[in-house]
């Protein structure tokens, strides 16, 4: 049977296609392209029911508990990609003639490149493009279903796709701005967003993580692979630069900032932000102790804290922290954590990280003032760049 075929890159131009990730959650929750939906042919417990069989057994043996997991499945699946309830006798028939042609995981499927598809196309797409994907396609084009597609090289090919273009899309002059922890970095360049959209590479927002020892709490970090595809979906909605980004280390908690990007921002116009020390304070409240459930996670990391502060900080942070006395906490990892230790961490000319860059301008003030400055001072080095 013959399967139609689309190419990620043709997918993205169809407005109003919709991509469907046949693969197990976690697979899912790990990566998946922009706008997809997620509707597994097998949950994580059977995907590892089928991958021991296909290991300790044989892929027979797998395909067979897989065809079993999936015709017990299927209505359910089938109502969900089509939005419309269909009975076995609308699908079982075909499913097992699709089934009786298949072994031991190998396709009889002729997969061709479509040259064009319909703007509503329904793509499937798995890990490789394989059987699962194909076998969906080929069911519901036998079942009257025409506008289905399969996405050739499934997530594999996407992932090739999305690295590729990280390496070689042209990135403008950046301006990074750096500062110690808790001057508001993050909270003003997200106004500045807001203000003008745009002109903000948020690249904590786009890893979930604050960059620190504690950047996790209240959020949910994402993989490595799903950063990079945020980050490429957030650069193709950029508007001209010059942008601004945060300064950070090569690091945003787990996940790597991509090599081209990283040597951009080391060539950026570094930009200082300063605040007095109670106000740093006020904004590790306003970070950190926001949301609910907040101070749970932070009494749980706090040990690691204290054991690196040393012997006399042990529980002490706890302690104040139970007792209410967060400024306190936030003080102490200010000056004695996080100032000495971050202080050289900032990007700097080299990789060997020998010395903070001097910024070729500073601001502090009220966050009205030095969201001006910094609209002010975006104009003038675009008007320079342009000149």
């Amino acid at each position: 049977m013959r399967i139609p075929s689309l190419s990620f890159n043709q997918v993205q131009h169809l407005p109003a296609a919709r991509i469907v990730d046949l693969r197990s959650p976690s697979e899912f929750q790990r990566d998946h392209p922009p706008g997809a939906w997620n509707t597994p042919l097998f949950d994580d417990h059977q995907r590892a029911i089928v991958g021991t069989l296909w290991k300790k057994s044989s892929p027979e043996a797998a395909y067979q508990q897989g065809q079993a997991f999936l015709e017990k499945d299927l209505g359910g699946i089938l109502c969900e990609i089509l939005g419309e309830e269909r009975m076995p006798a609308d699908w079982q028939r075909q499913f097992r003639e699709i089934s009786s042609g298949l072994s031991g995981g190998m396709t009889s499927f002729q997969v061709e490149e479509a040259e064009e598809a319909p703007t509503n196309a329904l793509v499937f797409m798995c890990w490789r493009g394989g059987m699962r994907s194909q076998s969906m396609v080929a069911l519901l084009r036998r079942m009257g279903v025409l506008n289905v597609y399969l996405m050739r090289g499934g997530y594999q090919k996407y992932r090739r796709f999305v690295m590729e273009e990280l390496s070689q899309s042209p990135l403008p002059a950046l301006l990074v701005l750096q500062g110690p922890t808790g001057v508001g970095k993050t909270r003003l360049l997200r106004q500045v967003e807001r203000d003008e959209p745009g002109t903000v590479l948020d690249l904590e927002g786009l890893a979930q993580h604050r960059s620190s020892v504690l950047g996790a709490v209240g959020l949910s970090p994402v993989s490595q692979p799903f950063f990079e595809t945020r980050l490429w979906e957030r650069l193709r909605l950029m508007g001209p630069g010059p942008w601004w980004v945060e300064g950070e280390s090569r690091k945003v908690g787990d996940v790597v900032i991509p090599e081209r990007l990283w040597l951009a921002m080391q060539q950026g116009l570094f930009v200082g932000l300063e605040a007095s020390l109670a106000d740093r304070i006020a904004e590790l409240g306003r970070e950190y102790l926001a949301n609910p459930g907040c101070q749970e996670e932070l009494l749980a990391q706090l040990p690691f804290l204290e054991k690196r502060m040393g012997k006399k900080w042990v529980g002490q942070l706890e302690a104040w922290l139970l007792d209410g006395a967060w400024q306190k906490v936030a003080e102490v990892l200010l000056v004695r954590y996080y100032d000495p230790r971050y202080a050289h961490v900032e990007i700097t000319p080299e990789e060997e990280h020998s010395g903070r860059k001097i910024p070729v301008s500073t601001f502090q003030g009220e966050d009205r003032k030095v969201l001006q400055e910094f609209r002010r001072f975006r104009a003038n080095v675009g008007q320079q760049r342009v000149e």
